[in-house]
């Protein structure tokens, strides 16, 4: 038998890099982290009212935006159909009152905790008496979903 060689070439081999798959890749990864993430913290979002007596949501200050009122804070927790303010629970079925008392101690801001059983219709109830109550900041920061 006799053996065949095969002749070598001289030249240095070249390997090609192709980039397409790289870029394809980076463009699904910023595509998915894009959709992932949150630009606004809603954790803390300001509602201030608007001119017409409706509430309008605003996420960072705006040069139209008036300061804020300086005054005291209200810390509200809000759980299923209760609200837990100074660590005194009340009804809901008294939110008219609380919203009263808040104008009449002259606080600016209420913050609202909301918990486990707290649903989207209670925070509209709190939302609504505190707009007919003229309270000019409320803040919501979510601690649980809100069912």
């Amino acid at each position: 038998m006799s053996r065949v060689t095969i002749p070598r070439s001289d030249r240095p081999r070249r390997y090609a890099f192709s980039l397409t798959p790289l870029a394809d890749a980076m463009f699904q990864l910023l595509i998915f982290f894009m959709l992932s993430s949150n630009l606004t913290p809603y954790s803390l979002l300001t509602l201030q009212a608007a001119a017409a007596g409706t509430s309008e949501i605003t996420g960072a200050a705006t040069p139209e935006t008036e300061a804020l009122p300086a005054g005291e804070v209200a810390v509200w927790t809000l759980g299923r159909s209760r609200i837990t303010t100074g660590g005194q629970i009340f009804p809901l079925e008294d939110l008219d009152v609380l919203a009263a008392a808040v104008t009449e101690a002259d606080i600016a801001t209420v913050v609202l905790l909301t918990s486990d059983g707290s649903s989207v219709q209670d925070v509209a109830s709190v939302l609504a008496a505190l707009t007919r109550a003229n309270v000019p900041v409320v803040q919501l920061a979510g601690g649980a979903a809100i069912r």
